[in-house]
């Protein structure tokens, strides 16, 4: 193979990789799979269009419990935060009081991007005790209390005199054990893929170590805030906004190498995105069903520290319901998707089995569905009720509570965690 042979196919590979890096090719796809579905040809679903009003009505029954005023803010990692009803951002904001506005504000995303990839699941078992409140939390609560303790303790950072960061040398650097313990993981009290996430933040750290245009001389995550809101250098504009769009994929192209899963098109790492033999596109891009659940989660929990730091973003429905297993256990808890084969739900299953691929795609497809039953319910316009907030109001919630029910929190499906999907 000559060198112009090798160079188009790489030149096409790039090219098929940042066309699935939009939320624009998962809906796209994702509605590909759903049509297929309601037509009677998915091996694992069968759709019910009856049930998609009674998932809207349980999604606004819950909505209305836990935001009586519907004053609904979005879906973030800042909702884990508060737990408990401790407000750590103002705590973390007490801690660096004395340093300029700028410096809080990197920490604020530090501490965001970390704790997010930290969030894919701690199964049913966990549990964490927070010396400081005294208060015992689990799952995504947990995780957030967890990483946050771990953060203002200087477990990410390499500089001693500035412990509340994340920074290059101390994840490259970071020793399993050390976040275990910051975790209180035992045999006894396990997070399913732990280590899987371990190696996730090394990665990170060689990753900003590598990228020092994107991330910066101190290579922090906190680099992405500067080079997506003053790129020039400049002090951030008092008028400055962003899509979140832009955000997002700034997250997919800088943060591709970190996945730890083999997805790739040629050279290119692809992360969240996964083969379906019945999914449509062009080129190399053919058969790929890209979802991005971790980097999209991170992107509305960026949203309000970008805020914070003067910096609006906007457009938020440009982005997709999260397709992890809340959303889509809301689906199957409620009959909008049911099994073909009930035997299913008795497997263990992976991300990349196809019956795994589909259920999520058909989550972010059917959820934006549910979302407008939900403002037909509440009487709520797109803009007075985003998708942000009906997946905060809302979904996740109601997954939750649907599955503590029927299986004491269990997920419809068993999906092995490798600590990056789920």
């Amino acid at each position: 193979m000559n060198s112009t042979t090798l160079g188009s196919l790489e030149a096409e590979a790039e090219e098929a990789a940042a066309r699935l890096r939009t939320t624009t090719a998962i809906r796209e796809r994702a509605a590909q799979l759903l049509m297929r579905a309601r037509d009677g040809e998915s091996s694992w679903f069968v759709v019910d269009e009856g049930a998609l009003d009674t998932a809207a009505r349980e999604v606004a029954d819950a909505t209305r419990r836990r935001y009586p005023k519907l004053r609904i803010p979005l879906h973030s990692r800042w909702r884990h935060f508060e737990a408990g009803g401790v407000d750590r951002r103002a705590q973390l904001e007490q801690l660096l009081a004395h340093l300029p506005a700028l410096a809080r504000t990197h920490a604020l995303i530090d501490l965001t991007v970390v704790s997010v990839l930290l969030d894919a699941g701690a199964g049913p078992d966990w549990k964490y005790v927070d010396a400081a409140s005294g208060q015992t939390s689990t799952r995504s609560e947990g995780l957030a209390a967890a990483s946050y303790h771990a953060f203002v303790g200087g477990l990410f950072s390499s500089d001693p005199k500035h412990p509340a960061q994340a920074d290059g040398n101390g994840l490259r650097a970071l020793v399993g054990d050390h976040l275990a313990a910051a975790f209180q993981v035992t045999e006894s009290n396990a997070i399913p893929g732990f280590q899987d996430r371990v190696i996730l933040l090394r990665r990170l750290g060689e990753v900003m170590l590598e990228e020092p245009e994107v991330f910066g001389a101190e290579a922090r995550p906190a680099g992405l805030f500067d080079l997506v809101a003053a790129p020039f250098g400049a002090a951030v504009s008092p008028t400055a906004a962003v899509n979140a769009h832009d955000i997002l994929s700034q997250l997919l192209y800088s943060l591709s190498p970190i996945w730890p899963n083999g997805n790739a098109i040629g050279q290119c790492p692809l992360g969240d995105c996964w083969r379906h033999a019945a999914v449509r596109g062009e080129g190399l891009s053919d058969g790929w069903m890209p979802l991005h659940k971790l980097s999209q989660w991170l992107t509305y929990s960026l949203i309000e520290p970008f805020a914070w730091g003067g910096v609006r973003v906007q457009h938020l429905d440009a982005l997709t319901a999260l397709p992890e297993y809340r959303n889509g256990g809301l689906l199957l808890d409620t009959g909008v998707l049911r099994l073909r084969d009930e035997a299913a739900a008795g497997e263990i299953w992976h991300a990349g089995d196809e019956i795994i691929v589909e259920w999520r795609a058909l989550t972010v497809a059917l959820m934006d569905e549910v979302a407008e039953g939900v403002r037909r319910e509440l009487k709520m316009t797109p803009e007075q009720l985003p998708l942000a907030c009906v997946l905060e109001g809302g979904s996740w919630a109601a997954g939750r509570e649907l599955a503590q029910r029927r299986r004491g929190g269990l997920p419809p499906l068993n999906v092995a965690s490798d600590g990056t999907v789920f």
